[in-house]
């Protein structure tokens, strides 16, 4: 397959670095990245300098550029892999690819090396189908198409705002999960993709994905933080959170969410018995977030995903916010991000 009608400085590749070292994750990717603009973000607390290979077109972002666009006190946000929302919001491309430096190219069901890039921008840029389920799942991918009985008014589908792409070898488990079945792999390649339907909840993962940054930036957000959270990827929270708001924000305004192809591998690390001491607080909480955001219908005013984020905001105040203080600052914090978002577009922020 090739992305028609999109040109390569359309996008943007965000990188949140959590090791120093970043030669061989570059260039396991430099047949694929060379050809975009990147965007690395260091995590705050990392103190080593990054080590980054030439050959690329790349903007480095520390602690010191956080401090200077969002403030001091606020760019504590960005801590651990929520650095990537730092990318997210200093961008100005409209698609944004998010690879976290864990993850090096998979190779398909042939042997032949995934472009992660090009199959996401695919997804994007191929109508979503949220509203009735095609049992051939994608139906604009090559040799699909919709099955008898798919009712021809919808065929035409609605605009892709966000693709979850997968990973080989090390899934994305929690460190119950983790904990229980550590030789646990999946080398299972599927190839294929779906369209998560409407009104459907799911665990978005910001390991591997794109997304539409005109049309849902705003909803990619560290908002939910977890106390004594560490920076190991299975120890958040704040992309599952946000993936549940951005989740609500389509499926209001009407757009469509893909989840599939492409794979990345991504490598072994961490302690899941370590990591279960800081999760289990997590764990528990998602048994009061998954209801509420089942529950949460949008008003008509709510046109935006600034719009939205804003609504979601006061629900989780009202509905969650007496439940547990975390969910009050996750309010908070949702509130003033839209604010940050809003600020940096107009102007009115430094970059």
């Amino acid at each position: 397959m090739s992305v028609v009608n999109i040109k390569d400085s359309d996008v943007d590749i965000i990188i949140g670095a959590l090791r120093s070292d970043l030669t061989s994750f570059m260039n396991e990717w430099r047949s694929i990245f060379s050809r975009f603009h990147l965007i690395i973000v260091k995590d705050p607390d990392l103190n080593e300098e990054l080590k980054i290979p030439e050959g690329f077109n790349v903007d480095v972002y520390a602690k010191s550029h956080m401090d200077h666009v969002v403030g001091s006190s606020t760019s504590v946000l960005f801590s651990g892999y929520s650095c990537r929302y730092f990318g997210f919001l200093i961008s100005r491309k409209k698609y944004i690819v998010s690879i976290d430096d864990d993850c090096v190219p998979a190779k398909d069901e042939k042997g032949f090396l995934v472009d992660a890039v090009d199959q996401h921008i695919m997804n994007l840029t191929t109508p979503a189908t949220p509203f009735f389920f095609n049992t051939l799942y994608d139906p604009y991918r090559e040799g699909a198409d919709f099955v008898r009985g798919y009712p021809f008014s919808l065929r035409n589908g609605v605009m892709c705002a966000l693709s979850c792409g997968l990973w080989l070898n090390l899934a994305d488990f929690d460190a119950p999960t983790q904990a229980l079945k550590p030789g646990q792999r999946n080398s299972r390649y599927v190839d294929a993709v779906m369209t998560v339907p409407a009104r459907a909840m799911m665990p978005i993962s910001g390991i591997n994905i794109a997304f539409d940054r005109e049309v849902i930036g705003p909803t990619l957000l560290p908002a939910l933080r977890l106390a004594g959270e560490g920076k190991l990827r299975w120890e958040t929270m704040e992309d599952i959170w946000s993936g549940m708001c951005v989740k609500i924000v389509c499926d209001h305004l009407g757009m469509g969410v893909k989840s599939g192809l492409p794979y990345v591998w991504r490598r072994d690390r961490g302690n899941a018995i370590e990591s279960l001491k800081k999760e289990w607080e997590g764990v528990k909480l998602m048994e009061e977030v998954v209801p509420f955001f089942q529950s949460v219908r949008l008003p008509r005013t709510a046109a935006t995903a600034e719009d939205c984020v804003v609504e979601i905001a006061k629900a989780v105040k009202q509905k969650l916010g007496p439940l547990d203080p975390v969910f009050a600052r996750a309010a908070e914090a949702m509130s003033e991000w839209i604010k940050l978002w809003k600020a940096l577009g107009s102007g009115s922020l430094p970059l």
